[in-house]
């Protein structure tokens, strides 16, 4: 069942923290249209609040990163390797990760202040070194390496499904047996034919969607605000906003790839859900 498999709790546990991100992080992005946002001028808001987006997200990709890794293990032909895709390992892998991804952005409460002037936002980081350490680590620690590992093991996902199915075609002709032990675990392969369809999906979006903000940072601490025309500053100001705005929306998509690409399993667990909440709301 979707329960008791780690791939689909790495899948919960990243919509979970996604949710944290888009909750502590959207809110003040819509305030901002009517210059109301608090971090542009309180000092604790604004670095929480980076602390809190930049560490989510970050916890987000990287379970991602691990239900590929689960991918693999459960497609491998080894038994060892199978065994390793429970829900002991995955909790442990999540706790690690969590603890990692804090440590990861610790800096930032010494780093952003509110009231900057030469910034895309007023609520950033105040000196060059500080855009730097927050450009790298979240360029190399929260895109490039769990997209590297989503890649790798993707294709090695994808490798041992083939190398499976040729498997079975050979043996199928001459052992009766495969089309019962196929029959009986018809309901499983299928959560992990879909839980695989969603993971690709989910892949090609965080590439398009996250790569943009990481090349917006490094070019604006390389260039930053006063160095070109005021007109340079006002096109930064506006593409930085344009990618902030699709990194939450990275953070939002997974609902309507479980729901779209998912399949029937996990629409069918949706609407189930939608009856549970109106029958607890009519009690």
């Amino acid at each position: 069942t979707l329960r008791s498999n780690p791939c689909a709790f790495l899948f919960l546990a990243s919509s979970f923290i996604d949710l944290i991100s888009i909750l502590i992080g959207l809110p003040t992005r819509i305030l901002a249209g009517w210059h109301l946002d608090p971090t542009n001028t309180i000092n604790w808001i604004c670095k929480a609040r980076v602390f809190i987006v930049f560490s989510t997200r970050t916890m987000g990709i990287w379970l991602i990163a691990f239900a590929t890794i689960d991918r693999w293990l459960i497609s491998s032909i080894d038994i060892h390797r199978r065994h390793m895709s429970n829900l002991k390992n995955v909790k442990r892998e999540i706790f690690i990760i969590v603890v990692l991804s804090i440590l990861f952005y610790i800096h930032m409460f010494p780093c952003y202040e509110a009231n900057n002037v030469d910034a895309p936002l007023k609520c950033y980081e105040e000196t060059e070194k500080c855009r730097l350490i927050t450009d790298l680590t979240y360029v190399i620690l929260s895109i490039i390496m769990p997209l590297l590992l989503m890649i790798v093991f993707g294709l090695l996902t994808i490798s041992h499904v083939h190398h499976l199915h040729s498997r079975v075609a050979h043996t199928g002709s001459h052992l009766g047996t495969i089309a019962q032990s196929r029959h009986a675990n018809l309901h499983s392969k299928k959560i992990d034919r879909h839980l695989l369809r969603m993971l690709t999906l989910q892949i090609f979006l965080l590439i398009v969607l996250c790569i943009p903000q990481a090349i917006e940072k490094f070019y604006i601490t390389f260039k930053p605000f006063g160095s070109g025309s005021e007109l340079e500053d006002v096109v930064k100001t506006f593409l930085y906003n344009i990618d902030i705005l699709l990194a939450f929306m990275a953070s939002a998509m997974p609902f309507y790839i479980y729901v779209l690409a998912g399949g029937s399993v996990f629409r069918k667990a949706f609407m189930n859900l939608v009856r549970l909440m109106q029958q607890k709301m009519a009690c």
